[in-house]
């Protein structure tokens, strides 16, 4: 599929971003059901590593840390910092409902909406630099967030992003059977990891809200796997 820019003010062709041709090559079929190959995997790597940057370039996974994924980014020559933002939300709204029940009853205190929710979770979680990554994976995590923290999200990650800067993430069609993290295996083939389940999935995206979404960003490109799960890959 082609890259769809979008209408900005002297908008930067995506051609111009790179010198060189796009990726190649055809993929394997994984030999499991829990491997999934990963087209929009492929091109991230492709978009990320620019030979032009002088900097070593920085990786920001949004998942869990996995050895493997920090091994084949780390062998690429990149940075690689690991922020499960999913388990760190769930985490911090545990903490916030202990409080309250341990609170005393009557004391007046003032009732936390989930804005002031939202907003306290980010005085501490992706705390980074701006313009400070390449490239971002955030898996399949827009599907679990609410929606006074999504757009908080979106607008951190944005700014974090040097311009040119890729950001991946999956979008399911349906609500999945089962919550699964993703580790990477090699440079189109992501593995499912069956995990606990952090939080109930929240919404079925459609095209025009993920569009929407990434409002912000320049250009998009999408992929669209066997198992129904949408790629995206957006361009700061």
């Amino acid at each position: 599929m082609s890259w769809v820019a979008k209408s900005r003010t002297n908008p930067i062709p995506v051609a111009a971003a790179r010198s060189k041709p796009g990726p190649t090559g055809t993929a394997v079929a994984p030999a499991s059901a829990n491997v999934r190959i990963s087209n929009g995997l492929k091109e991230f790597l492709w978009l990320v590593n620019d030979p032009r940057d002088a900097k070593q370039g920085r990786i920001l996974d949004l998942g869990p840390v996995w050895q493997a994924t920090v091994t084949f980014f780390i062998e690429k020559g990149f940075r690689v910092s690991t922020e499960d933002l999913l388990r760190a939300w769930k985490e911090f709204l545990t903490a916030e409902e202990e409080g309250l029940r341990r609170a005393a009853v009557g004391n007046g205190g003032e009732r936390v909406s989930p804005a002031m929710l939202a907003e306290k979770f980010l005085e501490t979680a992706l705390q980074y630099p701006e313009e400070n990554f390449h490239g971002v994976l955030a898996w399949d995590l827009f599907d679990y967030l609410d929606s006074q923290l999504l757009p908080r999200v979106m607008d951190r990650l944005f700014s974090m992003l040097r311009p040119g800067g890729a950001l991946l993430s999956l979008f399911h069609s349906r609500t999945p059977e089962r919550f699964s993290r993703y580790r990477i295996l090699d440079t189109q083939n992501v593995e499912l990891i069956a995990s606990p389940t952090l939080a109930i999935h929240a919404h079925v995206f459609q095209n025009r809200e993920i569009l929407d979404l990434f409002g912000k960003f320049r250009s998009s490109k999408t992929f669209v796997g066997r198992d129904q799960v949408r790629e995206g890959l957006f361009l700061k």
